[in-house]
């Protein structure tokens, strides 16, 4: 057998960086931002130029579905390009069902971008232990937190990690197991007040505790702003500043809030092949 030459190493790396790179967004509470995440952060890397697919795993309320093709029929009724994932929904059945989709869907795709149900799912704890970046949007309040820990009542320090903690824990274990790869498990701190409250504070002091505990990341997310709410009709994003008819200083600063997320992240550099046969990166 001929030892490896520099072409076949090339051959190799391409392969172990084809398969997309999984971004899921759970959280077994509603209300949380989720979707509106979600639709952003795909749209944020379409918009950079990479081939993204989305899925939608709520086939009832469909918001991140149904923020897409709002987003398609602007598009077309106002004749203007405007980066989008390809999105699909799933209505399947069983665990099967979903694998089939989810590699057809991502097929080609750097990223991958999956929206879950605000409830306990099935399908959500199975797409959960595939994720690279898991990301839990939470509002910065007790009553979210309480999802992931339990604090004090007095003290406000944390007691114990709840039963979310205690499953995505499991997750990242079954998925070590799977293949040796690590899940990064990404706290979103959604909705953030524009005052410096003593809830805030201590949400945060509890954060930091059961993140050292439990293994999270914590970041800053979007804040409570009118303007997603009224972005969603047309499918617009804060991207898509030349289509907002206007930009005020509120969408400025919700702009820096979903570049300072999006870069929270710590998405991998992504290497492809560019279609003249260079191989290139971007960050």
């Amino acid at each position: 057998m001929r030892p490896p030459c520099a072409a076949d190493r090339k051959i190799a790396t391409l392969m172990t960086t084809t398969a997309p790179h999984h971004i899921i967004f759970a959280n077994e509470k509603g209300g949380t931002g989720k979707s509106t995440c979600a639709v952003h952060f795909a749209v944020a890397l379409a918009a950079q130029g990479w081939k993204v697919a989305g899925l939608d795993l709520d086939p009832r309320q469909r918001t991140f579905h149904r923020y897409l093709e709002n987003r398609a029929a602007t598009a077309k009724r106002r004749d203007i390009a405007l980066p989008t994932p390809d999105f699909e929904v799933f209505t399947g059945t069983t665990i099967a069902e979903l694998d089939e989709q989810v590699a057809r869907l991502s097929e080609g795709a750097d990223y991958f971008v999956a929206d879950t149900p605000g409830r306990d799912d099935v399908f959500a704890r199975h797409l959960a232990t595939g994720a690279d970046t898991l990301v839990t949007p939470i509002n910065d309040s007790f009553i979210d937190f309480d999802l992931i820990g339990q604090v004090d009542p007095e003290s406000f320090q944390v007691t114990r990690p709840s039963f979310y903690s205690e499953l995505i824990w499991d997750a990242r274990k079954a998925r070590a197991k799977s293949d040796g790869r690590t899940i990064d498990w990404i706290i979103l701190r959604n909705r953030l007040q524009h005052v410096d409250a003593h809830n805030m504070r201590r949400v945060g002091e509890a954060l930091t505790q059961l993140s050292r505990r439990v293994g999270f990341r914590v970041i800053p997310g979007l804040g409570e702003r009118v303007i997603y709410r009224e972005l969603f009709p047309a499918g617009l994003t804060l991207l898509d500043k030349a289509h907002l008819g206007g930009m005020g200083i509120g969408h400025v600063v919700a702009r820096q809030e979903l570049r300072e997320a999006m870069a929270g992240l710590n998405l991998p550099a992504r290497e492809r092949l560019h279609p003249d046969g260079d191989l290139f990166a971007a960050a």
